[in-house]
């Protein structure tokens, strides 16, 4: 399975995601049954404490919305934004608490400074325009709080699961993510990428 939707015609991209996601999204969870663990680890790095907003950006079938709202508790905001209504559906049966948003990441129906965090599982891939989508994310996210770019397993082990070879402009990579997140608005905190999980972590600049 490609880690990205492409299949050559001229829609645009948020077209072809949401037609590729939306066909999968029924058995989505049942194709990666492991990664519970991975999530739960990747949220508890965040350090969310009770009463904070937080967003998982690009939710799919909403893995870590009730992470999220057993971080930030019940008098906290936890909100779901994504692309493709099959998703928001699955999602919605998780029953957590959290607010779900058909958006597109990179025009957030929110006000500027709204977010403390943002969790985003396999979403950069996925954006048509990686720095303009980073640049929506933190001007949602108030000064000092937090992002999570994160998937359960490795660049590595991700492009070998698709047949596919690490190239060098890879942007999950530090080198490549460090100015694009900069350029943004983040400042990059850490950056794991371990066979087991990539998980980078940054900061919404002043």
């Amino acid at each position: 399975m490609p880690d990205r939707p492409d299949d050559g015609t001229d829609r645009t991209g948020t077209d072809r995601t949401r037609e590729f996601f939306g066909s999968r999204a029924a058995g989505w969870d049942a194709r990666f049954p492991d990664d519970g663990p991975r999530y739960a680890a990747a949220v508890a790095e965040l350090g969310l404490r009770p009463g904070r907003s937080v967003l998982d950006a690009g939710c799919g079938t909403g893995r870590a919305l009730p992470l999220l709202r057993a971080a930030v508790g019940p008098g906290g905001v936890v909100l779901g934004v994504d692309v493709t209504p099959e998703m928001l559906a699955v999602a919605a049966d998780r029953d957590c608490g959290a607010v779900l948003l058909r958006a597109d990441c990179a025009r957030l129906p929110l006000p500027d400074g709204a977010l403390d965090a943002v969790f985003a599982a396999g979403l950069v891939s996925h954006l048509p325009d990686p720095a303009a989508g980073l640049r929506e994310l933190a001007r949602a996210t108030a000064p000092g709080g937090l992002l999570a770019l994160f998937h359960p397993i490795g660049r590595a082990a991700l492009a070998a699961r698709h047949g596919r070879r690490l190239t060098p402009d890879d942007l999950r990579a530090e080198p490549n993510l460090r100015p694009l997140l900069a350029a943004a608005g983040w400042r990059l905190i850490s950056c794991t990428d371990a066979d087991d999980r990539y998980l980078a972590v940054a900061e919404r600049r002043d």
